[in-house]
């Protein structure tokens, strides 16, 4: 039976002292500017996935996922001092959060540029009918002709 609390506080634990060891321990000039966005940990506890994301370019995030990897035994081994039976393997993974994000704020553009658009060809237009398209009883036309 799996404890998701556990599973969860255990995640939590996992992402601080990921990002204090790349701040503090991790000298790699590969290593860019990192943030640690989320961490997933399954539910028997032995496999923990980091999610990254880097500020830069394409290169510099080839860089330091390069990086990770290469420091993933140094920080594996911070991660067994938080005091649990066994020490999760970990696995790195870039964050598309940033990329969503992105694609979302250009189709929001888009949206306000077609809202624009539409609302500038609305400005001078006219109804097509009458101003009133319901129909009306004739017995009530007939009281509002008089």
């Amino acid at each position: 039976m799996t404890d998701t609390a556990r599973a969860r506080k255990l995640a939590d634990r996992i992402q601080v002292v990921v990002a204090e060891t790349l701040q503090r321990r991790i000298k790699d000039p590969r290593l860019g500017y990192v943030t640690i966005t989320d961490t997933r940990v399954t539910g028997d506890l032995r496999e923990a996935t980091v999610f990254y994301t880097v500020y830069g370019d394409e290169a510099e995030r080839e860089a330091s996922a390069a990086a990770l990897e290469s420091a993933k035994g140094v920080i594996r081994s911070e991660v067994g001092k938080i005091g649990v039976r066994f020490t999760p393997t970990l696995t790195f993974v870039a964050d598309a959060l940033p990329d969503n994000a992105r694609n979302i704020d250009d189709l929001l553009d888009k949206a306000r540029l077609s809202d624009a658009a539409v609302r500038t060809a609305a400005a001078g237009a006219t109804f097509a009918g009458d101003a009133d398209p319901y129909k009306v009883p004739a017995a009530e036309r007939d009281d509002e002709d008089e």
